[in-house]
């Protein structure tokens, strides 16, 4: 089965790369993984609180992660799995790509203001001819309606 890649932080173009992503997995048979990566640089504390700062991350990133996933389950039927990584964000969504073969292609949000699309879509972006699948991008300001009329 084909997954969609979809990256899971805090911004407001992540919830229409989610929804694109839930659609289109729905529509073609796929499935859903979502990829949360925690910075490296959230830890650089001792040991003891590093780790339970490392443990709040997590519990965050999966409380974050039902949130989607329960929509995904009851409005598209579509049953993602959540992959946590540490590192540079970059970094580990290229490595979940050519670790994991069943994923076919990678979803972005775009950000709509005046910074740019964020630094994700122009990181991936330039290395898109080299990277093992192709990267849909999914513009932050879409309607749901127009979400749906396209996926």
């Amino acid at each position: 089965m084909r997954k969609f890649l979809v990256v899971l932080d805090d911004s407001r173009e992540c919830l229409n790369a989610m929804r694109f992503a839930a659609m289109r997995a729905a529509h073609t048979g796929g499935g859903v993984a979502i990829l949360s990566v925690i910075p490296p640089d959230e830890f650089n504390h001792w040991i003891g609180v590093g780790e339970i700062m490392r443990a709040e991350a997590r519990e965050r990133i999966e409380v974050h992660f039902e949130v989607f996933a329960k929509w995904m389950r009851d409005k598209q039927n579509v049953d993602p799995e959540l992959i946590i990584r540490e590192g540079e964000p970059l970094t580990e969504i290229i490595a979940q790509i050519t670790e994991d073969s069943s994923i076919g292609v990678l979803v972005l949000g775009a950000g709509t203001d005046s910074k740019g699309p964020g630094p994700l879509v122009t990181q991936l972006s330039r290395q898109a001819g080299s990277l093992p699948v192709p990267i849909t991008i999914v513009p932050g300001d879409l309607s749901k309606e127009r979400l749906e009329s396209i996926t």
